[in-house]
């Protein structure tokens, strides 16, 4: 246990300080533009990125992942907001808690491994992307000199990792540059133009809505989405960090652990949030690898805000543009390409529906649902193929049956009987079959009984254990004249 916890908290204590600093000042900008997108006040995301961070340090399952607001869910917030007021979004935030932990125990997160690989490269790209073009409205069209310090910043992100790695570069070109801003007087966009920061620690509330069945009929829809957006998104967020770190992760003790965060979240004045990509890579990529990076990342955002307001609301915000520039650069998989051209078609379109849909709608899950669903639809249309080879042997006519029979391919199976023979001794031969469900046993009746109808004699064989217990107990033709056989 004392090396489990050396291992997560203090294996890596330099590089994860940095990087937690790093991070923190990334997270700024962000939690006050998502605060915006879901129509709250600025230290409402940004409580939320505090107490996130804080809390998944302790209770998550991937050490170095960071939690904090989201756009995916602030996305959601928005109608709720709207038409509810920001004390609803608390309370939905703390059911959202709830549900989370509740995927926790059941093991929910179980389902990532009926995400295809297809679906994990869009849900990638497709982040990368979204991550681009958020920083757009903060470079483009503003002033040249915006211009100037994104590509002085991209310049120090790539270019100083050469030659020093003591501090990471994402920290250098921060520091550097406000400095330069503010001792030039250079005319920039700040991140103090994006919002109100109130130098104050959050306080512990009770949601002011009404304790009654109508308030829970009124969040509980939106905390149910909150809950699957934000667990999907950090699931994915998980598995892209275990890629990068080559470490493995414990799901459902995420699940639990962003529920608990989004608890405490919500008694703290914050909105719900999840997993982010953006700052997770940010994080690794400066070094950052356990657990105390996550907190770092949390307690310095706090300081930054408290002790350092006056001086965070000057820092360039062509210099976090540029920071956000290299990670999207860095998150988008350039493999893709040839991914396109050596693919399956239908992995590569997975893919390209995946992508699409996630930067058309801005919802990551409905991207990688789509793209879930478009999977298995191929995957069903792929293994729905069945052969049936006629043969003869003197009295003796045997069909040959070939391939899986379920509900997809029952139709191609009863078509492809010839149903003109009569009083033959018939044979059926599963061998080298499987009978998945019940269409596939009603298709194997149909094909009995109407041979039978022209009075043939029909025997089924060759059926594995599965397959023969599930036609012992539901074909009709059975009970009248059991001719079935296994192996």
């Amino acid at each position: 246990m004392v090396e489990k916890i050396k291992q997560g908290w203090f294996s890596n204590v330099r590089a994860d300080v940095l990087a937690g600093i790093v991070v923190a000042l990334a997270l700024i900008p962000e939690a006050i533009a998502f605060s915006i997108i879901a129509g709250v006040d600025p230290m409402v995301g940004l409580y939320a990125s505090f107490t996130m961070a804080v809390i998944i340090a302790f209770a998550g399952g991937r050490p170095g992942m960071i939690s904090a607001a989201t756009g995916a869910m602030a996305l959601l917030m928005v109608p709720l907001v709207r038409d509810y007021g920001v004390e609803y979004l608390f309370a939905a935030t703390i059911l959202t808690g709830i549900i989370q932990i509740l995927f926790g125990v059941f093991k929910v997160a179980k389902i990532m491994k009926f995400i295809p690989r297809a679906v994990m490269i869009g849900f990638v790209n497709a982040l990368a992307i979204l991550i681009f073009m958020a920083q757009v409205p903060h470079f483009i069209g503003i002033s040249g000199m915006t211009y100037v310090f994104v590509a002085i910043t991209l310049l120090i992100v790539y270019v100083v990792p050469r030659f020093f790695k003591a501090i990471p570069a994402p920290l250098i070109a921060i520091v550097i540059l406000t400095a330069v801003a503010i001792f030039g007087g250079v005319e920039l966009r700040m991140v103090g133009d994006l919002g109100t920061i109130t130098q104050s620690l959050p306080a512990f509330l009770i949601p002011s809505v009404p304790f009654a069945f109508e308030t829970l009929a009124i969040i509980f829809p939106y905390s149910i989405s909150l809950a699957i957006v934000g667990l999907l998104e950090s699931l994915l967020t998980a598995s892209i960090v275990d890629d990068m770190t080559g470490t493995e992760s414990n799901k459902n003790q995420e699940a639990r652990g962003q529920g608990i965060a989004n608890i405490v979240t919500g008694f703290f004045g914050g909105m719900g949030g999840c997993a982010m990509i953006g700052q997770s890579v940010i994080n690794v990529k400066s070094g950052g690898r356990g657990r105390l990076s996550t907190l770092v990342a949390g307690v310095f955002l706090m300081f930054l805000i408290i002790v350092l307001g006056d001086l965070v609301v000057q820092i360039p915000m062509p210099v976090l543009v540029g920071i956000m520039i290299m990670v999207s650069i860095g998150t988008f998989d350039w493999n893709s390409f040839s991914y396109l051209r050596k693919a399956p078609k239908t992995d590569a379109l997975v893919m390209l529906v995946t992508v699409a849909i996630v930067v058309a709608t801005h919802d990551l899950s409905k991207g990688v649902i789509a793209g879930v669903i478009l999977s298995a639809i191929f995957f069903v249309a792929k293994i729905s193929t069945i052969k049936v080879k006629e043969q003869h042997n003197h009295s003796n006519t045997i069909f040959g049956v070939e391939g899986q029979l379920f509900f997809a391919s029952v139709e191609e199976f009863v078509e492809s009987f010839n149903f003109t023979i009569k009083g033959k001794n018939i044979i059926i031969d599963f061998s080298e079959a499987h009978i998945w469900d019940d269409s596939a046993v009603g298709a194997i009746d149909k094909v009995v009984l109407k041979y039978r109808e022209n009075h043939n004699t029909v025997t089924i064989k060759g059926l594995n254990s599965a397959s023969k217990s599930l036609v012992e107990k539901l074909a009709v033709y059975n009970q009248s004249n059991p001719k079935v056989s296994g192996h």
